[in-house]
């Protein structure tokens, strides 16, 4: 099987996680690569974390008073543009921290700027540089609590946005104790193609069998068996 991972200065992290796996190739697909045809050899995507998108992509410009100032644009328009050949070619996607946000966008919905502007101070990293760790609750009718079969569970959170409003389809399957969005999935859990997309970082986590590392990681794979099957 071969997945699409987004390129990023964290890559490293995303492509080890994946290259643990038996039977697993992987394409770096990234605007500066310019292959953005890549995409049409893999089997599934998944879209990593980094910079801030730029809110004109969710009709948000006044927001960019509180972005971090290295925005990408052209990294956002290439990955809207993965996002789109996802969609309409049946390509399971698995949307890490800044993935989220992108997919989110991508279906119409917009994004908190700044966390700790808006009241919420839980989910950046520590000065040194270390990730935060902090609890979350899952919905028990999600997708993803029948991924990872627990209602309750600890993730690290490294980032100063999150979604808001959620795009055309989604719904919020968890939620961190001030209320931040953790993870999004389609309302219809069982439509075609898979898509889960989670805020925190399972790619580096202490624990490599937390169900929300493993299970999600087992999920996403088997989400590309079953493409190759259809």
């Amino acid at each position: 099987m071969v997945i699409g991972i987004t390129d990023c200065e964290k890559y490293s992290n995303y492509e080890k996680w994946m290259l643990a796996e038996p039977d697993i190739e992987v394409i770096r697909l990234g605007h500066q690569f310019s292959n953005i045809e890549d995409i049409e050899k893999c089997d599934g995507v998944l879209l990593t974390g980094g910079e801030d998108v730029e809110p004109r992509f969710y009709n948000k410009p006044e927001y960019d008073v509180w972005c971090d100032d290295d925005m990408d644009e052209e990294r956002d328009e290439f990955e809207l543009e993965v996002m789109a050949y996802s969609q309409e070619n049946n390509l399971p996607v698995l949307g890490i921290c800044r993935g989220l946000q992108v997919a989110n966008v991508f279906f119409g919905g917009t994004l908190i700027p700044d966390l700790p502007t808006f009241g919420k101070f839980n989910h950046s990293k520590f000065k040194e540089g270390k990730d935060k760790y902090h609890t979350l609750t899952i919905d028990r009718n999600s997708f993803l609590f029948e991924i990872a079969q627990i209602e309750h569970g600890e993730i690290n959170s490294s980032h100063h946005q999150s979604a808001d409003q959620l795009g055309k389809g989604l719904v919020a399957s968890a939620i961190s104790p001030d209320g931040v969005i953790e993870a999004i999935e389609r309302k219809k859990r069982n439509e075609n193609p898979y898509l889960l997309l989670v805020q925190w970082h399972p790619e580096r986590m202490n624990d490599q069998n937390n169900p929300l590392v493993k299970n999600i990681k087992n999920s996403f794979l088997d989400g590309l068996r079953k493409k190759e099957t259809q």
